[in-house]
């Protein structure tokens, strides 16, 4: 399960829009609808290289492990260079971090599309493209996440989170069966269905202009001893960030190991792999549902609350999916688990910007980051060597009981139930 403002807390957006300017609707505010479908772009075109990588690596060497270094190498780059992209991020111009990180990753998309075209590529070109995407994530991702708030003022905040959440969640959806299409047609086409996303995304990033520097009278940020972690410090020292973070990387251990559980267990339930990839999108499907609900929930639930909503309906869940008759109750019991999921990651980007100071705040995006995409080959990890000892109903149900153990003691305490949106650090 891939998881009222502080005016000082988003300087950068009010500064997009001008001191005193009048608010254009989100739907008419063109850098931002620019920026986003940039954004979108890029995603779509990561979902389609997560699906077509492995598939063309079994099919050249036949080795589900080396079908699967593809995700552990791209994953890896992301975590090792993670810290040290937030800090570039906070030290350089953010618009030319994003510039030069697409640009890099059309090139990388272009080398593999034409290597197939030529049939030149191999393992380690397509391992090597695995780790140039995964530092492209590292050091893009920050800036990208920070250029979209930056053009939107803060009373648009949650609304423009919301429509991003749209993006991932719709990109999740539509790139596996769309790479699986694509493959159909040709073994390069996918790649160069990648190569026009970076295309866009590049184009995107070169359109548009927004303040990108950090600001004049910040500190040097990550030239001091112990500067890259300066982020993870300010999260982990704030009790409503540190428990919506950790609970938020509990979410994805638990449910990276969660999805391999349900594949084995609907494979000896006799379900064909088409029908367990559909049974998967509903993962998506529930956050494209939940995408909607942000608004809702936020209103309903102060942050505490959420996110402790969130793990329950998540450990529920993962307990459904045990007792599971069919794979239509997984598809619905995943679908539930993931509604509550965009609004968690809302609420970290919300308390991103209203808590954490400009001068640190991209190495405090790429500290969510790391620890949100930690967890998923520990987990994967974790459930394999379990399923090979334990029938996979029993393995979802400890997964359950392992995150509800670890909700309990958060639930019963006052400290982050009672916290609002507006409390201090």
């Amino acid at each position: 399960m891939n998881m009222g403002g502080d005016m000082n807390g988003i300087r950068e957006t009010t500064a997009a829009v001008g001191p005193g300017a009048v608010a254009v609707p989100l739907r008419r505010n063109r850098r931002f609808q620019i920026l986003w479908a940039g954004s979108a772009s890029a995603m779509l075109g990561t979902c389609l290289a997560d699906t077509a990588y492995p598939l063309l690596l079994l099919a050249m060497t036949g080795s589900p492990t080396v079908a699967g270094a593809f995700g552990a190498v791209q994953f890896g780059a992301s975590v090792l260079f993670g810290l040290h992209g937030g800090t570039v991020a906070d030290r350089h111009d953010r618009r030319r971090i994003l510039i030069l990180a697409d640009t890099v990753r059309l090139l990388t998309a272009l080398s593999v599309a034409l290597a197939l075209v030529a049939g030149l590529l191999t393992v380690p070109h397509a391992l090597l493209a695995a780790a140039v995407i995964g530092a492209t994530m590292a050091y893009g991702g920050p800036s990208r996440m920070l250029a979209l708030r930056a053009v939107v003022p803060p009373e648009q905040l949650r609304q423009a989170l919301s429509q991003d959440e749209l993006r991932v969640n719709g990109a999740a959806l539509a790139g596996p069966p769309l790479a699986g299409f694509l493959l159909g047609l040709g073994s390069a086409i996918p790649f160069f269905t990648t190569v026009l996303a970076s295309g866009l995304a590049l184009g995107a990033s070169v359109a548009v202009r927004f303040d990108s520097r950090p600001e004049a009278d910040a500190p040097a940020g990550g030239r001091e001893k112990g500067a890259a972690l300066a982020g993870l410090r300010y999260l982990l020292a704030h009790r409503t960030m540190r428990g919506a973070v950790l609970i938020a990387a509990g979410l994805n251990l638990t449910g990276s190991a969660v999805l391999l559980a349900v594949m084995v267990m609907l494979r000896d339930h006799g379900t064909s792999a088409a029908g367990t990839g559909l049974v998967l999108t509903g993962e998506a499907v529930g956050g494209l549902l939940g995408a909607l609900l942000v608004p809702h929930l936020h209103r309903l639930f102060g942050p505490g609350r959420l996110v402790l909503a969130v793990g329950w309906a998540a450990a529920a869940a993962f307990a459904a999916c045990a007792a599971a008759s069919g794979p239509v109750t997984v598809f619905a019991a995943l679908a539930f688990g993931c509604l509550g999921v965009p609004a968690l990651r809302v609420l970290l980007d919300v308390l991103v910007f209203q808590r954490v100071p400009e001068e640190v705040r991209g190495r405090a995006v790429a500290g969510v980051m790391v620890l949100l995409m930690a967890g998923l080959p520990l987990g994967t990890t974790t459930a394999g060597l379990l399923l090979d000892r334990l029938p996979a109903p029993t393995v979802l149900v400890l997964l359950a009981a392992a995150l509800a153990a670890a909700l309990l003691p958060l639930t019963v305490g006052r400290t982050l139930r009672g916290t609002g949106w507006t409390d201090g650090a």
